[in-house]
């Protein structure tokens, strides 16, 4: 096992036991800069012309995390759609929404892959407010992405997130966005299995996205179960668990059950579960 399997496991299974203690006392369910540089997908001659969109990602496992250069790659080969990258500087998982304030600074960097990024020295939300409100960037984007991140983010869990912080640090901006997470199992994350299941979730929803009638009152967020065996079964809305129960299972996606109830119980049976989460963190 690598060193960033082992934190990123420990993050995870901290995530659930937080979330369970917190559950259990609570006794119920529940340098500035102007020059960002950007780069835009061609698209291919037998593509249909579809309008060109400013797509901004980042996450909290920081900016040359697989996970992100992962759905930053996928992301650059779809059709007119221009990526930017605002990630923290290091990783900053499990810091939900918090800001660190003040005047914020960034540098140049790259992702794995080697596509110029901006690493915020903060949190994950620090990321978007210096990419929007500091200047960090000259436009506004059409839509946000978080993550991928590495271990899934659901139910009690998600107030606890850096990378569902940022989203909602965007989404409170008036720009809509997704929070995305692909699920630890065997110390492995299946990077692929969650660009396929977001990228399809981006086409499906690019025109509501480029005509500005996607929701700006909740933010999306997405968890892709990495199956030991199997295939990924496929999106699905459900709200998000009020209890941790499960959390940690390994998902069984040659499940044929259907209509799971929540996020948690839907990732178990192989689907990836889509929620609407509030804007604002549960006090």
């Amino acid at each position: 096992m690598t060193d960033a399997q082992k934190r990123h496991r420990t993050v995870t299974t901290a995530f659930a036991t937080i979330a369970i203690a917190a559950i259990a006392l609570a006794g119920c369910g529940s340098s500035k800069s102007s020059s960002t540089t950007t780069t835009t997908a061609a698209s291919s001659s037998t593509t249909v012309a579809v309008k060109p969109l400013q797509v901004l990602v980042t996450n909290d496992d920081g900016y040359d995390a697989e996970g992100i250069d992962a759905i930053v790659e996928g992301l650059r080969a779809a059709p007119n759609v221009t990526v930017t990258v605002v990630a923290p500087a290091t990783n900053q998982s499990g810091k939900g929404g918090s800001v660190t304030g003040g005047t914020l600074t960034a540098t140049d960097v790259k992702t794995k892959s080697g596509y110029p990024a901006k690493a915020v020295a903060g949190t994950p939300a620090d990321s978007v407010i210096w990419a929007l409100d500091q200047g960090g960037i000259s436009f506004k984007p059409d839509f946000v992405v978080s993550g991928i991140n590495a271990g899934q983010n659901m139910g009690p869990a998600v107030d606890l997130s850096g990378t569902v912080g940022a989203a909602r640090a965007a989404t409170s901006r008036g720009i809509p966005s997704i929070a995305t997470s692909q699920g630890l199992t065997d110390n492995k994350y299946n990077y692929k299995a969650g660009v396929e299941q977001v990228m399809a979730w981006f086409t499906k929803n690019r025109p509501a996205i480029s005509d500005g009638t996607i929701t700006k009152a909740t933010v999306f967020n997405m968890n892709i179960p990495t199956c030991p065996s199997g295939s990924v079964r496929g999106p699905i809305d459900v709200p998000p668990a009020t209890s941790a129960d499960g959390y940690l299972n390994v998902p069984d996606c040659t499940s044929t059950a259907t209509s799971p109830t929540d996020d948690i119980k839907a990732f178990q049976v192989g689907f990836a579960p889509i929620s609407n989460l509030p804007i604002k963190a549960a006090s």
